[in-house]
């Protein structure tokens, strides 16, 4: 699989100066972390779920959570197990099928070893568990049971713990709930893919609710949690783990209270200009502003509620050229020393030592999502990928 992978390609030719690689679910960790995009969620019950994961493969998907938990009522559990073992084994015996990476959201540990042992066969197209409520004492269980569970299916398994609990948000416990889970996802650090925010959670310990034109960071109480798990496991000297975005909530907007949030000079081009008008009609400009920030805010990815998130997440993750050009320069081995230089583009300043850890997680980014053509912009990324 690849980013992009469903656009021709002599389109990505055209659009990229150097083409998204590709992976599959064996792939290094790092790398997987990375390339996890629009990790798209859907609730396991879906009578046609196999067809429905084939479809959205189709469509630039590359990881999926197949949900057991809060997107099914507390009565369809068994019955979304039952449907979960149903659909693996349909996928499973079709000899053509490419399915995303595939990770089930569970309740329980227990949970875990049953499923992968009802599995059988088909397990070999799981990459993973999504752990909720994760807390540093009520994780060490999940993490031991797909340890376990690993063991038994003989092959790779990952955790993806989501962070939603109030302890967490509380900030009278937030530290030391923070320290418990980073001293519990340290020990399984190697299982541990990335950390998932659980936002709309956090929202709720308050009764609050973003708009579709604002963004988790104008939520105080949400983006000073953002900040703080950033701070203690988004660390980039090595101690740190990849934090994914949190979902957004919307794919259509009944009213709007402020003005659209995207600019119309990037869109002046007929087609770019039907599409802005989509992109506002769907509440896609607090969307894309949103990713803009998660980026901004040391954030990878994001967790994804509609297949029409999943583009956007993906175009805003193509490194640009002149982003680039600039870790190209600050990586170059001879400034091994440090010092100051003038970007290629000559507008900004690159001091190689502070930047370098930027440098080198643009350069993953640009591996797992490519990098555009010195004058393709995101317009023509998004355009590119939607079907006429």
């Amino acid at each position: 699989m690849r980013h992009f992978g469903h656009i021709a390609p002599e389109v990505r030719q055209r659009l990229f100066h150097r083409e998204p690689c590709a992976f599959t679910a064996d792939s290094p960790a790092r790398l997987l972390a990375a390339a996890l995009g629009a990790t798209l969620y859907s609730p396991a019950t879906r009578p046609r779920l196999a067809d429905d994961v084939l479809r959205q493969a189709g469509n630039g998907v590359v990881s999926m959570v197949l949900c057991l938990e809060d997107s099914i009522g507390d009565a369809d559990v068994l019955a979304g197990e039952e449907n979960l073992v149903r659909q693996f084994a349909d996928l499973d015996s079709r000899a053509d099928a490419k399915p995303p990476l595939l990770f089930v959201r569970v309740r329980t540990p227990e949970q875990i070893p049953d499923l992968v042992r009802r599995l059988g066969p088909s397990v070999r197209l799981l990459s993973g568990f999504v752990l909720p409520k994760f807390t540093g004492e009520r994780g060490l269980p999940f993490l031991e049971a797909v340890t376990a569970a690993e063991a038994d299916a003989g092959r790779r398994l990952f955790a993806m713990p989501v962070l939603e609990s109030p302890e967490l948000l509380y900030r009278e416990s937030r530290v030391e709930a923070l320290e418990g889970i980073l001293r519990t996802v340290d020990k399984y650090r190697d299982r541990v893919l990335a950390l998932r925010l659980g936002v709309t959670d956090f929202c709720s310990s308050y009764g609050l609710r973003r708009a579709p034109d604002m963004t988790a960071y104008d939520v105080q109480v949400v983006a000073s949690v953002i900040a703080d798990v950033v701070n203690m496991l988004g660390r980039a000297d090595g101690s740190g783990f990849t934090v994914t975005g949190p979902v957004w909530e919307y794919f259509r907007l009944s009213e709007r209270m402020f003005k659209p949030q995207l600019r119309q000079s990037p869109f002046l081009e007929v087609r770019a200009a039907e599409l802005r008008a989509k992109l506002l009609e769907h509440a896609m400009d607090g969307l894309l502003r949103e990713i803009s920030l998660d980026q901004a805010n040391g954030l990878l990815g994001k967790t994804c509620i509609h297949p029409s998130h999943v583009l956007p997440v993906h175009t805003l993750s193509v490194v640009s050229h002149e982003e680039y050009s600039d870790a190209q320069d600050i990586l170059r081995p001879e400034r091994g020393g440090g010092g100051v230089l003038r970007s290629a583009y000559t507008n900004k300043m690159n001091e190689v030592k502070p930047h370098r850890a930027w440098a080198e997680r643009t350069m993953l980014r640009a591996e797992v999502f490519g990098v555009a053509r010195e004058d393709v912009s995101f317009v023509e990324l998004l355009a590119a990928g939607i079907p006429d």
